[in-house]
């Protein structure tokens, strides 16, 4: 999971080709040493995977680090720092693990089962304010650790010896191999010892033990690069030495950088998506994601249910999809996109078991708009939309502000946009009135989205805190008292009442669209995973 998320032309080092003439031919060696240049839509908040919880953050730690599990070039798990999948003991609740031998961290020394309990203790250690903590939540003694009425130590990972990881779960948890493959890693514990909460803020200050090291970034940098780690233990099947990564965030910059041949990866948003819908070297796919809005339930005015479910029903999901973003993402039907979960006994999609749950109603929206004016024994209300500064968010919140102010009379929308980590850090503060936020799930479970409305949940931002919708959730949680069947069952009533309580009001399932390169080979998209570089080799 993750929060959904200038220019440094000059800094992007692109590779010549090699060889000159046409017909002159490159050899492995001058195609190894070319570097793969790519985009990055905006600026990563860490290189801490225990509290990373942007998808800026997420995407440079998956290119650099890697899990006991890890995801073969189509997406799916498969052993990675461990020496293999493993099946779990008492009753679901025990998973050992032997760390391969050849596992080494970028400066030689072996990665041990230490380094992944200095990373987990740390992720639930409340001092670390993780917004992942939850991940780990299945964990023995998690509860007590995040409460403070326990110490991290206590937390059921234990390093048996320096090779052996074992994981002790409170009940069990059927998707905890995505989580390991995907969002779980190991941190340098020397290096943690000595940088603290300052680890990760730089390629400095951190250490990597996946295919490539991180070089030249900072929190504040707009170009940098992955540099092929000579101890991973699967390096001789690692193509491309080197990635230069630059961020851009304007949609029309990445398609001209494409374009001219200066970068064989970017992203597309908008306009420049339908621009490129017949060209062969553009990728589109669903995303994992969910973009929706947060009201901040401790302010007055947003604290109100039908201030909520009016913004809901001014919203034209599919006006917005195909006129606003263009990009092929999906109107929301409910809190949970498409793709997120199976029922166990049917096999019908959760989006589809539950149905269409919103809907466009502008004059449903200004009653419930003057109801609430009513209740709060206000006229009118100047109320904040806090974005990201990307084109895709700038767009979104636009429509918004046009929507409410034409049909909620006597309201005043201001748009806040900053870049998506201090977005994050308002977010999490509680510094907003409406928050254009999102979520990407790391696991198909529909649970990961609605933990964003549980008053118990760490990245619960809005601070909403039904009862009833907590109780639903506590029993979702329960997986040691619940069949599959039950559990599913309550998760269509969770989603079902959040999403007409207008807890979170969602507004559509992100696509990703990418131009690759036709001289790049092997960078896949699935609806769960990004293209992982390690996989990646010139034609």
């Amino acid at each position: 999971m993750k929060k959904l998320m200038g220019l440094g032309f000059g800094l992007l080092a692109v590779a010549a080709l090699a060889g000159c003439g046409s017909t002159a031919a490159q050899t492995s060696a001058d195609k190894a040493d070319k570097a793969l240049s790519v985009t990055m839509v905006g600026n990563p908040a860490t290189a801490d995977p225990a509290i990373s919880g942007d998808s800026n953050s997420s995407s440079l730690i998956a290119q650099t680090e890697e899990g006991l599990y890890t995801l073969d070039k189509n997406g799916k798990v498969i052993a990675g720092i461990a020496e293999k999948v493993v099946k779990p003991t008492k009753n679901g609740t025990v998973y050992t693990f032997k760390i391969k031998k050849a596992a080494k961290w970028a400066n030689g020394d072996p990665v041990t089962a230490q380094d992944f309990v200095t990373s987990f203790d740390w992720q639930v250690n409340p001092k670390s304010k993780s917004q992942v903590a939850n991940k780990l939540k299945y964990l023995k003694n998690y509860d007590a650790v995040q409460a403070g009425k326990k110490s991290p130590s206590a937390l059921g990972v234990k390093a048996l010896d320096k090779s052996t990881l074992q994981l002790t779960l409170s009940k069990p948890q059927p998707w905890l191999p995505d989580i390991l493959a995907t969002a779980a890693y190991p941190m340098k514990t020397s290096l943690f010892n000595k940088y603290g909460s300052k680890y990760g803020i730089s390629a400095e200050k951190t250490l990597s033990e996946g295919p490539y090291k991180l070089v030249g970034w900072s929190g504040a940098a707009d170009s940098w690069s992955y540099v092929k780690n000579p101890h991973y233990w699967n390096a001789k099947n690692v193509k491309i030495s080197k990635v230069n990564v630059q961020v851009v965030k304007d949609p029309g910059t990445s398609a001209s950088l494409f374009k001219s041949g200066k970068v064989q990866e970017t992203v597309l948003s908008g306009q420049y998506i339908k621009q490129n819908a017949n060209n062969p070297e553009m990728n589109t796919t669903l995303n994992s994601s969910m973009r929706f809005l947060e009201f901040n339930d401790k302010k007055t005015v947003t604290h109100n249910t039908k201030v909520r479910q009016a913004f809901s029903y001014v919203v034209d999901r599919n006006a917005l999809t195909k006129n606003v973003l263009q990009d092929g993402s999906a109107a929301a039907k409910s809190l949970i996109p498409s793709g997120d979960g199976n029922d166990p006994t049917t096999g019908k999609d959760f989006s589809e078991d539950v149905g269409n749950l919103l809907s466009y109603n502008p004059k449903k929206t200004t009653e419930l708009w003057n109801q609430a004016k009513k209740e709060l024994g206000i006229k009118k209300a100047n109320l904040e939309l806090l974005t990201a500064d990307t084109d895709e968010q700038k767009h979104v919140a636009q429509y918004l502000q046009q929507q409410a102010q034409k049909y909620m009379p006597g309201l005043s929308i201001t748009i806040k946009s900053m870049p998506l980590a201090q977005q994050i850090a308002k977010g999490a503060a509680g510094n907003f009135d409406i928050d254009l936020d999102g979520w990407t799930t790391d696991w198909r479970d529909p649970a990961d989205f609605l933990q964003m409305a549980d008053g118990t949940s760490s990245v619960n931002f809005t601070k909403w805190d039904n009862a009833h919708f907590t109780n639903l959730m506590k029993q979702v949680d329960d997986t040691a008292s619940h069949t599959t069947q039950q559990r599913w069952d309550l998760l269509k009533q969770a989603d079902t009442y959040v999403t007409k309580q207008a807890g979170l009001v969602p507004l559509y399932q992100q696509a990703k669209a990418h131009l690759v390169s036709k001289s790049v080979g092997g960078l896949k998209y699935t609806m769960m995973s990004d293209a992982q570089y390690k996989y990646a080799y010139w034609k």
